[in-house]
């Protein structure tokens, strides 16, 4: 009965509630615009604050502010520094001249419409800290980027005339990593990043009046609970504010959509107090909610969203209204075999993702620009953004996030130095303000600690706290960034595509394996376009120091610039200039890039669980480490990596020669094609190589199709050489390579004894195949030398097992004996093999051309492409500069185009005729504007760098915002690369 009359009660008051005019807070901003203008002054040029708050105070002799945004992005923007992003204009700038306190001041009329009693200063973030002062009043003081403001200004702010806002700002304090935490670390120089003068210090988040009763809502938190699929139970946490003396009464009214879900709380909040309160099903029964909407990472599923608008009303009155956006979801997680494994709603996610090092290297990424670098990353088919060091701040970032399906690895601001922020206390209060501040985006999946370190006590255990007080363990708490059930990080240096794909690919700290590595990357060129905006004509060519000033040289030591340039030289051939050098490097990019992602894919659940590239997003204009540049040009990097991320996605193994089709998505597709063609440089086929298979592609798992026949990779160049072994308990040690399958080699029974073969010559060796007996070597080495003295490591260190074991190295060596030095034993006795293969690497194959290319395609059962992949492969695997000598093609190339709400559409097609005597190889699409032929910056482009073979086509379709072009109109460029 009693439980009847509480929902009349609360259906009554509902359709009081709702009757009401109810709008959204009022917000105000105070950010710079046309019509609010801040300006900026270093401290010690201000000899009396006092002189703000008199009548005849103006800005004339201050610089303009940009706010949100830093000290010294302001005099850029003013046009009192030197371009930043060219040349070495950062380098030379004058640090002592930012890394100094600065005074900011505005001027503001209060809002007619602010009917309210509160009104309200609101700061966002602050670096490093601030004292803000309204009208000759201090209000209080900043402490960390993470740490809001919000001053009740009704009893100082001027109604009728207007008031004088002044913040003074102080930089971090060096040394920046961890003593200055929280800030923006990076901000003092890094392998990929200049000091920034100022250390980007300033109001560096929005500023905003805001007008409410007396009763405010603080921190909603809606939880989702998923006791299955087809149910989510929702709690909604949250305080109420009462700033009044005395008692008051009111109702606290909500409504989430979709699905129209109402609700009504009675409440009282004590005079002058801050009261809890928590809605769920137990009161509710309306938040428990039948087939919700659930929100899906990108490749998954549809990442769904809800809002949840709150109300607080006295007296009939709206006191105080928030929205909260929020997707329905549950993440879980386990560590089994030390891999760290994500879950949602109950799926296994296989996770692809990069890492942001910062959005911007000077804060300057605002607003709308972040949908367009997320969206970008889900063009890339990832499902993941790593916040590094929680760098990235802004709202934006996180809505863009939860709004394309972007899960976040989200970083607090330490990074692997063993020391302590200068003041715990603070960093703790900044780290509890971001927890509250984010927990409702959907997209959050991992709370991490430390940058390739483990926090110092007591933050580590603060952290854990933290998340399970005010995030209440709905996330994974991950101390450390590449140890504890992950495989390290890097290595950062390009490296030949089979690396990854070869046991294994090595990462600094963490477990050995494929595993889930949180950074992996390779030095990244940009094109030319890009190239030119940076660098000065007269620094061009050949390479030289203005180049390391944009990070390729010695200052980006861990990207391996000199080895990038070596690589496109042997790979490709020397370059003959930039542009011919910028041509190069995006094939390495792509066979890099995509190789990377296909080398943990191929290992999916085995072992590997996640791979995420340093890094996917450029920070700074630079030459290393991006998938898309600074000015949104999408280089080689981009496309290996899209197409190596697909949800179904067919791919070679370049160690083995499997083709695999692997579905990282949240369903099976059966009754599918897999192909593969040969066709070499006259862009004929090698039929004898087709291979055509019927495969069922499982959700979330590789399965293979079938295996390439190329032959030569496979001559065994040990069989019947010479062996000597450091010792024989069974047998005479040449039977080790008889080619007889029942006969072996055993050792004492005891570790570190060897055998070696000697190959009469030097010769190029790609791997080995060894036959383990029963006892076999739990570790060992494989070694190489031309003396039979010294020898050098072709692989570390090898798990061992009983049976057959490839091992292939990741690129040729040359050498001439080969021994198997035993570390540790796997059994009782000796080290015992029945056979010892070594493998040639580099033997030509008469049928194929020097550079000849793969063509994979998987079609459905009504023959329609899902997807397509085309690898170039050499008899020599490291030498491509055969394709300098492809003939020039002529490609036909047909599109419309259409302008619809803002956006301009181009769609396409390109073909190379059937009469063509050449293949069209890598083949790079981009809109120009007709004018002055300049890119039309940034795009959506579904394809690009492609091969067409005689006779086959691609269709294209483009977009971008159409004020890029105004009144000019486009030119579709279509260059491939043997024009």
């Amino acid at each position: 009965m009693f439980s009847h009359f509480t929902k009349t009660i609360n259906s009554l008051v509902l359709l009081i509630t709702i009757s009401l005019s109810v709008c959204a807070q009022e917000i105000v901003p105070l950010n710079s615009s046309a019509t609010q203008v801040w300006g900026v002054k270093p401290k010690k040029e201000v000899s009396d604050m006092s002189t703000f708050w008199k009548p005849d105070f103006k800005q004339q002799d201050w610089v303009k502010a940009v706010v949100p945004g830093t000290v010294y992005s302001s005099y850029v923007e003013a046009g009192l520094e030197k371009d930043p992003n060219f040349a070495d204009h950062i380098w030379k700038a004058d640090r002592a001249k930012f890394d100094q306190s600065f005074w900011y001041v505005t001027s503001f009329e209060m809002p007619k419409s602010f009917n309210k009693e509160k009104i309200w200063l609101n700061f966002n973030g602050v670096n490093r800290k601030a004292d803000v002062y309204l009208n000759g009043t201090k209000l209080g003081s900043l402490n960390g980027f993470m740490e809001r403001g919000k001053y009740d200004i009704g009893s100082i702010v001027n109604r009728n005339q207007k008031n004088i806002l002044a913040v003074l700002v102080d930089i971090p304090q060096k040394p920046m990593a961890n003593s200055a935490s929280p800030t923006y670390v990076s901000s003092a120089g890094w392998d990929w990043m200049p000091y920034v003068p100022g250390l980007n210090s300033g109001i560096t988040d929005k500023v905003f009046l805001s007008n409410s009763g007396s009763l405010t809502i603080q921190d909603p938190w809606v939880r989702t609970k998923l006791p299955t699929n087809a149910r989510a139970d929702l709690s909604i946490a949250l305080a109420i504010k009462n700033t009044e003396n005395e008692e008051q009464t009111a109702y606290l009214n909500g409504l989430i959509m979709p699905g129209n879900i109402r609700f009504v709380k009675k409440i009282k909040v004590d005079a002058n107090d801050e009261t809890s309160f928590l809605l769920d099903k137990r009161e509710f029964e309306q938040l428990a909610i039948n087939n919700p909407k659930l929100w899906w990472p990108n490749g998954y599923g549809a990442p769904n969203l809800y809002t949840c608008e709150l109300n607080v009303v006295v007296n009939d009155q709206v006191s105080d209204t928030q929205t909260i956006k929020f997707g329905i979801k549950s993440y879980t997680y386990d560590t089994i075999g030390q891999v760290f494994h994500l879950y949602i709603n109950g799926k296994r996610i296989f996770v692809k993702g990069g890492n942001w090092a910062m959005s911007e290297y000077m804060l300057r990424c605002r607003g709308e620009e972040y949908d367009t670098k997320v969206k970008l990353h889900k063009e890339m088919n990832f499902n993941m953004i790593r916040n590094w060091i929680g760098s990235t701040t802004d709202e934006e970032f996180y809505e863009a996030c939860d709004k394309y399906g972007i899960m976040i690895w989200d970083d607090f601001w330490l990074n692997s130095n063993p020391v302590l922020p200068r003041d715990v206390n603070n960093f703790n209060g900044n780290v509890i303000e971001k927890i509250k501040r984010f927990r409702n985006h959907p997209s959050i999946a991992v709370w991490c600690g430390d940058n390739e370190g483990w926090p110092e006590a007591p933050l580590n255990n603060w952290l854990k706290e933290n998340i399970a007080t005010f995030d209440g363990n709905d996330r994974y708490y991950q101390a450390n960034s590449h140890a504890d059930n992950l495989s390290g990080s890097g290595p950062w240096m390009n490296k030949d595509p089979r690396y990854y794909f070869t046991q294994y690919p090595t990462g600094l700290g963490g477990n050995d394996g494929w595993g889930f590595r949180t950074e992996l990357g390779t030095a990244v060129f940009t094109n030319i376009e890009s190239f030119k905006k940076m660098i000065p004509k007269e620094n061009w060519w050949p390479r030289n120091d203005m180049w390391d000033k944009h990070f390729f040289g010695t200052w980006a030591f861990n990207a391996g610039a000199d080895h990038y340039e070596q690589s496109i030289n042997s790979r490709y051939g020397k370059a003959t200039g930039i542009e011919d050098f910028c041509k190069k490097a995006q094939l390495l990019n792509i066979e890099t890039n995509k190789a990377m992602y296909e080398g943990w894919l191929d290992h999916i659940w085995e072992d590997s669980s996640g791979i995420m590239t340093w890094t996917s997003n450029a920070s700074n204009p630079t030459f290393v480490w991006q998938t898309y540049d600074y000015y949104y040009d999408l280089n080689g990097a981009f496309w290996g990596v899209k197409k190596a991320c697909e949800p179904v996605h067919v791919q070679w193994n370049p160690v083995n020669n499997e083709i695999k089709i692997v579905n990282t998505s949240s369903n099976d597709v059966n009754e599918l094609t897999a192909e593969a063609s040969i066709f070499n440089m006259d862009g004929k086929q090698v039929s004898k190589y087709n291979q055509v298979a019927k495969v069922n592609s499982l959700s979330n798992a590789a399965v293979t199709a079938f295996k390439l026949p190329f032959q030569g990779d496979k001559v065994n160049l040990a069989l019947n050489k010479p062996c000597v072994a450091s010792s024989s308990s069974y047998s005479d040690v040449a039977m080790v390579n008889d080619g007889k399958d029942d006969t072996r080699w055993a050792s004492n029974s005891t570790d570190n004894e060897w055998i070696y073969v000697d190959l009469d010559k030097k010769e190029i060796i790609s791997g080995v195949k060894l036959n383990w007996e029963q006892a076999y070597a739990k570790v060992f080495k494989i070694q190489l030398s031309n003396d039979a003295k010294n020898w050098n490591d072709a692989v570390a260190q090898v798990n061992g097992k009983e049976g057959i074991q490839e091992i292939i190295f990741s690129e040729e060596k040359e050498a001439r004996y080969v021994r198997i030095l035993g570390i540790e034993r796997g059994s009782y006795w000796g080290y015992s093999l029945w056979n010892f293969e070594v493998f040639a690497g580099g033997v030509p194959n008469p049928d194929l051309s020097s550079v000849h290319f793969l063509k994979l395609k998987l079609s459905d059962m009504k023959g329609q492409l899902i997807s397509d992949n085309l690898y170039w492969r050499g008899n020599n695997k490291k030498d491509f500069t055969a394709l300098n000598q492809l003939p020039k093609a002529k490609l036909e190339t047909r599109y419309t185009e259409k302008t619809v709400g803002g956006k301009h559409f181009i769609e396409a097609k390109v073909t190379n005729p059937k009469s063509a005597k050449t293949i069209a190889f890598a083949v790079r699409v981009q809109p120009l504007k007709a004018s002055n032929g300049e890119q039309i910056l940034p795009h959506i482009i579904d394809d690009s760098y492609f091969t067409l073979m005689p006779g086959e086509s691609k269709n294209i379709k483009i977009e971008f915002k159409s004020d890029l072009i105004k009144n000019d109109s486009v030119k579709l460029s279509v260059v491939p690369y043997n024009n």
